[in-house]
């Protein structure tokens, strides 16, 4: 059976209005396919920020929040699905019991936030634990993980490797509103840890996913120890 691999796709990439990032994405996905079973995870973006912004101004309370980005991570989830064609597997599941059963289907499979309270981080996590996946590449907006804000502080260092005590720390004071997650959470953490799942954390990028996938140390590994 092939490995599988749960990708976690920073929701900006779905909100380009550029259409030929995300078919170039499809295509990769595609190609990889032969030597995997890409699982994806769409995050939410700016697009979900959007609207729970607006929904949060209208005073919604956060759980209604969440659902909110959900449904949008889930739209999200259904470009990438009609770009990949009948090579994917044909809707975004909804909890980790249809993820597993889609997974079984042998089609690469596309879904967005399962539950309230959850990043889809966590969700990523959560469902790398579920399928039994060899790997969880979470690839968003920067190219690993540094020890301090890198589009503020030129000289911020960059980790090739972080044990996950130290990243929980760093990620301790992080805000968990809805629409607020960023790299990791402490759930998604958790997961990780009691699983003991590979994980990376790397750019959102066709070549560096590749070749992560093809096993080149990219982006920041998060260590158990």
């Amino acid at each position: 059976m092939r490995k599988r691999i749960v990708i976690k796709l920073s929701g900006s990439l779905f909100g380009l209005e550029d259409t030929k990032t995300l078919k170039q994405f499809a295509e990769f996905f595609v190609k990889s396919s032969k030597i995997c079973q890409p699982i994806i995870i769409a995050g939410g973006g700016k697009i979900a920020r959007h609207y729970i912004s607006h929904a949060r101004s209208s005073g919604a309370d956060e759980s209604t929040l969440d659902e909110l980005g959900i449904e949008v991570s889930r739209l999200n989830a259904r470009l990438l699905i009609f770009a990949l064609q009948e090579k994917a597997y044909p809707h975004p599941p909804t909890n980790l019991k249809e993820v597993a059963n889609a997974a079984d289907s042998g089609l690469i499979v596309v879904t967005g936030g399962l539950h309230p309270g959850q990043s889809t981080n966590a969700t990523a996590a959560l469902i790398a634990e579920k399928v039994r996946a060899s790997a969880f590449l979470n690839a968003t907006d920067v190219d690993g993980v540094y020890d301090s804000d890198p589009r503020k502080n030129k000289n911020a260092k960059k980790f090739k490797k972080i044990p996950l005590k130290n990243l929980r720390s760093m990620l301790v004071h992080q805000d968990s509103v809805a629409g607020g997650y960023d790299l990791m959470d402490i759930v998604a953490l958790k997961v990780i840890e009691r699983s003991k799942i590979k994980t990376r954390i790397l750019k959102a990028d066709v070549k560096t996913l590749e070749k992560a996938i093809r096993g080149s140390p990219e982006g920041t590994e998060i260590t158990l120890v």
